[in-house]
């Protein structure tokens, strides 16, 4: 028995760890051991170099343990709770202070958390059918609010750049194409390494855009729904890689990316859409689609990789697992690259008509990327979307100079989301012909559908929404009954023209959207082919 497996063995013993008496669990991955006891983990790194990281000497090993607790406080600062010095020998192990105070040379460190019920967890709620769809909108603003705050990467840094984004992206094709020989499979493989060649290409300026306008940071690493759990009834992000710098330091829309890429995998796009939007909305970053699916295939070429090693590793039914699991992961990757059907929508209507809360749908089936003039407008002003503004009708953020601002910002939204591959809901109130004719105009600039989703409802419906959500005082919307009936007096109705364009949404109850979907589709023909591709996932 090697020391590292006494050292192990000898915390197992009841008593060597506190609360332990009952005895210890023990919880084994590839690069370390935990240990549960009473309401603590203890995280002890197995002493190992395998090139992408090295816990081989004691030192190197406080650094990670070190690491892992500073970067996992950023984010769950409730489960880390300090590095602990093991001292003595390892068949007689015994826990000191902290590292500076004992006066003996440690022989190994711990990573102390509190422990947590695996039930928390979000995979484990998923397939147990728990998972609430709307704690996605919490843990986006969980994420976007950690990325806000996360260190920022410069240029020349070494992180970031085009060529180290994609670096491990070829990698990934080298290590899966030495372990398979399936033709198929190795078919597969082909073209999706061909794609991501040539979106490497188109993209090279955007990497590096993004890394000078600070869109590469100190990110999770390892955002899948495994590293999520609720915790004390919020969703938080742990376990962030601390042995890859490289990893570790990535793009923002990387990061995330790994998280839809795992709700698609596991058949369940529609949350992923779901999260994308909630994260969007809270940061902004509009412009991140354009390397979106470019991350998505990455994402799922990593698994499809972690599986081919597996695979390589086994034989019989075990093996065959894991190469229907590659098979599955390389149809992921490869869908990412299939051509997408972009549109431009637009959902107009009264405050109150239900443009926000009626049209979650359209995000969640058919992977549509929603922009909202109530958050743009206070973004513009650098206001949080919940903030109260104290503006006065039409004046403050809603004078005419402002709403032209507002209006001018989601055209350049729509216009980044729409070249980005992906169709686009603009939500806002479009009373004005002239506001809807230049969104129609851009459309056609763009070469895509334009729909026009004419959202509405009876007045004291109206009346009554806007009142109990202004009462509420949780939404970025403001309007309230004096507003309502300063649109019901400005607003100009659609013309006979627009109406060749205009898909009516009656919102009295939640509209039947699969009821709607052969008229959506005689406007925007490509939403069938989402909504099939979708169901698919």
């Amino acid at each position: 028995m090697n020391a590292a497996d006494e050292l192990m063995n000898s915390l197992m013993r009841p008593g060597v760890l506190p609360d332990s008496a009952q005895g210890v669990e023990l919880i084994e991955t590839h690069i370390s051991w935990v240990l549960l006891a009473g309401g603590h983990a203890w995280k002890l790194k197995k002493p190992l170099d395998l090139g992408f990281l090295d816990f081989s000497t004691v030192e190197r090993r406080r650094a990670a343990c070190e690491a892992e607790l500073r970067l996992n406080r950023r984010t769950a600062p409730e489960l880390y709770e300090a590095v602990v010095p093991v001292l003595g020998t390892p068949g007689a192990p015994r826990l000191g202070r902290a590292p500076e105070e004992d006066g003996e040379a440690p022989i190994d460190f711990l990573v102390r958390m509190r422990r947590f019920d695996q039930a928390a967890l979000f995979a484990h709620l998923l397939d147990e059918g728990q998972l609430v769809p709307a704690l996605f909108d919490r843990l986006a603003r969980h994420v976007a609010d950690f990325h806000a705050v996360a260190a920022v990467a410069k240029p020349g840094g070494g992180f970031g750049d085009a060529d180290a984004v994609h670096a491990p992206v070829r990698q990934n094709f080298e290590q899966i194409r030495e372990r398979i020989d399936d033709p198929a499979m190795l078919d597969v493989l082909g073209r999706v390494e061909t794609w991501a060649e040539a979106r490497f290409a188109a993209l090279r300026p955007v990497f590096d855009a993004r890394l000078a306008g600070g869109r590469v940071r100190e990110c999770h690493g390892d955002l899948h729904l495994g590293n999520l759990i609720v915790l004390d009834g919020e969703p938080r992000l742990f376990d962030a890689i601390e042995f890859s710098a490289e990893l570790r330091w990535t793009d923002v829309a990387a990061d995330i990316a790994f998280l839809v890429m795992d709700l698609q995998a596991r058949g369940r796009a529609e949350l992923g859409g779901r999260f994308l939007n909630a994260w969007l909305e809270r940061c902004g970053d509009y412009e991140g689609l354009r390397v979106l699916p470019y991350y998505l295939s990455y994402r799922a070429m990593v698994r499809a990789k972690i599986a081919a090693i597996r695979a390589a590793q086994l034989d019989g039914g075990a093996r065959d697992a894991c190469l229907a699991e590659c098979r599955r992961y390389l149809a992921l990757a490869a869908a990412q690259a299939e051509p997408a059907a972009p549109a431009l929508l637009i959902a107009c209507g009264l405050s109150g008509s239900g443009k926000t809360s009626q049209s979650q749908p359209l995000l969640e089936r058919w992977g549509v990327i929603r922009v909202r003039a109530d958050v743009e407008r206070k973004r513009l002003f650098g206001l949080a979307a919940e903030a109260a503004s104290g503006s006065a009708l039409r004046g403050g953020l809603y004078s005419a100079e402002a709403t032209a601002r507002t209006y001018a910002r989601l055209a350049d939204l729509a216009h980044a989301v729409v070249e980005a591959g992906y169709p686009v809901l603009v939500d806002a109130t479009f009373l004005l012909r002239a506001q809807r004719r230049r969104f129609a105009e851009l459309a056609g600039a763009l070469g895509v559908p334009f729909v026009i989703l004419a959202f509405d409802a009876p007045l004291e419906i109206l009346s009554e929404r806007v009142r109990r959500r202004a009462a509420a005082g949780a939404d970025a919307s403001e309007a309230d009954r004096v507003v309502l009936d300063a649109q019901l007096s400005t607003h100009e109705a659609l013309e006979a023209g627009e109406r060749e364009r205009v898909l009516d949404v009656d919102t009295r109850s939640a509209p039947d959207w699969h009821a709607l979907l052969p008229g959506l589709a005689a406007l925007w023909p490509g939403v069938l082919s989402r909504a099939a591709d979708r169901e698919d996932r």
